[in-house]
C-alpha cells in the first residue's frame, strides 16, 4: 500500500522558535517509536501528557501531547503519531535526532508524506497540487483558489467525467459484439456517436477554463515601449518604491526587471524591459530580445508609445507617460505621470477589469499547462468527426479514460508526482 517500508519523521509545524512544535511520524515503525520514547500508549486520537525521551539512552528530553492515529485513519494512510513539544531549536533537533536514530526510521523528504497521502488514496493528484498552491499562496485570490483545489472541486468533476467515458466504453464494447448485424447496431452506433460527440464537446468546455500559472504565480504585466518612455519611471510610481533605474539616458534599462505586487488582493508580476529601437549594442540587443519574448509571455501588455505602433495583443493597455510634460493628452491612451499618484487609478481600473478575464470564475477551477495538454490529447483522440466504428470508438474511449486517470495520479504520473512534492516541505 505504501510506497516504501521506512518510517519518516519531520517538524510539521511553523518556523522555529515557536511556542509548540508538531513533529510528525509516519510509517510501520511509527506506533513502536512513540511508546519508546513516551511509554504506554494512549488511544487513538486522544491527546496525552507525555515526557518524551531518546530511545536508546532514555535521557529526557521535553514534556508535551502526543496523539496516535493508526493506519488506515490517518493523513498518510499509515500509523503516524504526532509529538508536540515546546518550540525550541534545541528540543526539535533533539527530538529528530533520538528518532531518526533508530534503526528504520529517517526524516521525510520534501513532500513525503503528502506522497504517500496520494498513493496510498487519502489524497488525489490535483488536491495535492492544491496543497501545494496553498502553502505558496500570498494573496486571498491565490488562497481560494488552491483551496478549491484541496477541497477536490477537479477531482469530482473529473470522476464524473470518467464514468460517462465508462459507461460510453461499455456500451461501444457491447456494439462490437453486434458489428455486421446493422437491425441490432444502426440506433445503437448513431447514439453512441452523439453522445461520443457531446463528451468531446464538454472537453471543448473544459479547455475553456483560465490557465493557473497567473493565480499561483501571479498576472504578468509586461511594460513595454521605445526608450526613454518612462517604463521604469512608472514601474517604480506603480511600486511606491525605486525598483528601476531611471536616467534621462537612453537605453538605461538593459535587462529584465521582475516586482511581485499585490493590488486590491491580486498578485500581480510587474516586468520592466528594455527599450524597443534599432541598435549596434551587442548587450542592447540581446535586452531587447529579451523584450520581444517577454511581450509575448504578457498576461496584460501595459505599451508606453505611440497607440498605433503597438504589438498585437489580447489584453492590451496604452499609456501616454509624462503627461505633467505634454502640453496635450495623447488620444486612445491612458495619460499618466509618474509624479502624480491620482492619474495611476484609472490605469489600476483597468488592470483589475483585465485581471477579470483572465483569473478563475466563482467556481475557482483552473487548469494548469499540464492539464491542459491531456485535455487537448483527449479531444483529438475522439476526434472531429467522431467515428463511426464501435472497435475504434471503442479504443478510442480507452485512451480517453487513461487520460483521465493520469489527471487524477492514478497512473503514469511519477516525473510530475515528483516535480509537484518537490515544492513541500519537509513536514508536507
Amino acid at each position: 500500500m505504501t510506497e516504501g517500508s521506512d518510517t519518516i519523521v519531520a517538524l510539521s509545524s511553523g518556523g522555529l522558535p515557536s511556542a509548540i512544535a508538531v513533529i510528525r511520524a509516519s510509517g510501520p515503525k511509527a506506533l513502536e517509536l512513540a511508546e519508546h520514547m513516551s511509554g504506554p500508549l494512549p488511544e487513538p486520537r486522544v491527546a496525552a501528557m507525555r515526557t518524551f525521551v531518546a530511545a536508546a539512552t532514555q535521557e529526557p528530553i521535553d514534556e508535551g501531547l502526543l496523539l496516535l492515529f493508526p493506519a488506515p485513519h490517518s493523513v498518510t494512510g499509515e500509523n503516524v503519531v504526532e509529538f508536540h513539544t515546546h518550540g525550541s531549536k534545541a528540543v526539535v533537533a533533539a527530538m529528530i535526532d533520538a528518532m531518526t536514530s533508530v534503526s528504520g526510521i529517517r526524516q521525510a523528504e520534501p513532500g513525503e508524506f503528502t506522497r504517500r497521502a496520494v498513493a496510498n488514496g487519502k489524497m488525489d493528484l490535483t488536491s495535492a497540487e492544491g496543497l501545494a498552491d496553498l502553502l505558496d499562496a500570498e494573496s486571498q485570490q491565490q488562497r481560494k483558489a488552491a483551496f478549491e483545489l484541496l477541497r477536490g472541486g477537479l477531482k469530482r468533476e473529473w470522476e464524473e467525467l470518467r464514468e460517462k467515458v465508462l459507461d460510453l466504453s461499455a456500451r461501444a464494447e457491447a456494439a462490437i459484439d453486434y458489428v455486421g448485424d446493422e437491425d441490432e447496431t444502426g440506433g445503437r452506433e448513431e447514439a453512441l456517436v452523439r453522445d461520443c460527440e457531446a463528451l468531446r464537446d464538454e472537453i471543448e468546455g473544459w479547455l475553456r477554463l483560465p490557465d493557473r500559472r497567473p493565480i499561483r504565480d501571479g498576472i504578468r504585466v509586461v511594460l513595454a515601449g521605445p526608450v526613454n518612455a518612462g517604463k521604469s519611471s512608472l514601474l517604480n510610481a506603480i511600486a511606491g518604491s525605486d525598483r528601476a533605474i531611471v536616467s534621462d539616458v537612453e537605453g538605461t534599462t538593459r535587462d529584465i526587471i521582475e516586482v511581485p505586487l499585490r493590488i486590491d488582493g491580486t498578485a500581480y508580476v510587474f516586468v520592466d524591459t528594455a527599450g524597443l529601437r534599432e541598435s549596434e549594442d551587442v548587450i542592447e540587443q540581446i535586452g531587447v530580445g529579451r523584450t520581444k519574448r517577454n511581450i509575448g509571455e504578457a498576461d496584460i501588455l501595459l505599451w508606453l508609445g505611440e497607440p498605433g505602433e503597438s504589438p498585437e495583443h489580447e489584453r492590451l493597455i496604452v499609456i501616454a507617460s509624462k503627461a505633467d510634460q505634454r502640453s496635450a493628452p495623447v488620444k486612445g491612451a491612458f495619460n499618466l505621470s509618474a509624479h502624480d499618484p491620482q492619474s495611476l487609478i484609472p490605469l489600476f481600473s483597468a488592470l483589475k477589469k483585465l485581471s477579470e478575464t483572465i483569473l478563475p470564475g466563482d467556481n475557482g477551477l483552473s487548469l494548469t499547462q499540464w492539464q491542459r495538454a491531456r485535455m487537448i490529447e483527449a479531444r483529438e483522440i475522439l476526434g472531429d468527426p467522431v467515428p463511426h466504428d464501435a472497435l475504434l470508438l471503442a479504443e478510442n474511449l480507452r485512451s480517453v479514460r487513461e487520460l483521465i486517470d493520469h489527471l487524477l495520479g492514478r497512473s503514469g504520473v511519477e516525473d510530475l508526482l515528483d516535480r509537484i512534492f518537490g515544492r513541500f516541505c519537509l513536514g508536507k
